[in-house]
């Protein structure tokens, strides 16, 4: 979906997704890998009990699907996140291109492939190709695929254009990388003929991440901020509005600090600069930020500048030191949020306990 960013600047683009994602420093120079013989589009027959012709509504217009879709490609690797929970394996995917484990995946999109009896290397994996210098048209037209979903992208108005010659294609819900992980869902779900599993789904997560304020009052009585704070040039970028990171926060019951939601412009602001000298005036319970391995609470409250941050100087902090448990909240899908739950919850709520005691 885009070119080549940097580091810094495709955490800072809404999200360390797919295509933006593409992590000039991280990407390696992925090649294609084809699925020998195609790749099924579910786990043995047709589980969709919706009516076709479907429609779904995006940026750039209606797209209708007449009859249930078997060969299905994304752009975007979390639009494929949203088809293998409704255990349909794409007959293409991207690789993971920031954030990745071995196989160029993730660890949850590598168990549901198991599950769905289509593990990386069999005959019914999906194919692959990258998308670190862009959308992969060529790649994607020679799966020859009935429907291509970039529900969750930053895809252009010209790639969408090109994209709709090969396949009827479900263009991004929201600009910028800002679908929620819920309309992508509802949005697959329809497009598939599987509202009533998405719905089944979508209600299961909801509840999962709300019972984890309740079932732990110290996050529910936290507020938070969402940030990115750099140890190397103290920039300071808040998340804000449509931010896949504070809706994560807000979900499971916290509340987002009045500092940034006063400072927040619009919905569309999803972000926004704040200077590390004006630290003390960030006031919340709980502060969260992404860092490098290796990196501790301790590291932050050392920085001159950073401990001027109340949740950091408390230690009230969140961080998420290893890529992948970054990736499950910033590129937040149906299938990561549970590996999320279990992966990256426990420090939200040693955090609120900090800040609560």
């Amino acid at each position: 979906m885009s070119r080549s960013l940097p580091r810094r600047s495709v955490v800072l683009t809404a999200l360390a997704v797919p295509a933006l994602t593409a992590l000039a420093a991280c990407s390696g120079g992925s090649t294609t890998t084809s699925a020998d013989g195609g790749s099924s589009p579910s786990d043995g027959g047709s589980a969709a009990t919706g009516s076709f012709p479907a429609t779904v509504e995006h940026i750039y217009g209606t797209t209708e699907i007449a009859a249930e879709p078997t060969r299905i490609a994304t752009v975007s690797w979390v639009n494929g996140d949203t088809l293998l929970a409704l255990d349909i394996v794409p007959v293409g995917m991207p690789i993971v291109e920031w954030g990745a484990n071995d196989n160029k995946s993730t660890d949850w999109i590598d168990a549901k492939l198991e599950e769905l009896g289509a593990a990386w290397g069999s005959d019914k994996a999906p194919a692959t190709y990258s998308e670190a210098d862009g959308v992969n048209t060529d790649e994607i037209a020679a799966l020859t695929p009935d429907l291509i979903v970039a529900a969750y992208s930053g895809l252009t108005q010209e790639e969408y254009d090109t994209l709709s010659k090969i396949a009827p294609t479900i263009g991004p819900l929201a600009a910028g990388y800002t679908a929620s992980w819920s309309d992508v869902l509802t949005a697959v779900g329809t497009a598939t003929g599987r509202s009533d599993r998405a719905k089944e789904l979508g209600e299961q997560v909801t509840v999962d991440l709300a019972k984890v304020g309740t079932d732990n009052p110290e996050v529910g009585e936290s507020t938070f901020i969402a940030s990115s704070l750099s140890l190397t040039d103290h920039t300071i970028s808040i998340y804000s509005g449509d931010d896949t990171r504070p809706r994560f926060f807000t979900a499971l019951g916290m509340t987002q600090a009045d500092v940034v939601t006063e400072n927040t412009k619009d919905a569309s602001t999803f972000y926004f600069e704040w200077s590390a000298e004006r630290g003390d005036e960030l006031v919340s319970d709980v502060i969260y930020t992404w860092a490098s391995a290796g990196d501790t609470v301790e590291t932050f409250q050392k920085d001159s500048l950073f401990q001027q941050i109340p949740a950091v100087a408390s230690g009230a902090m969140v961080l998420t030191t290893d890529d992948h448990q970054t990736l499950s909240i910033s590129a937040a899908s149906v299938l990561s949020l549970p590996w999320a739950i279990e992966n990256v919850v426990p420090s939200v709520v040693e955090a609120a306990k900090t800040a609560q005691a």
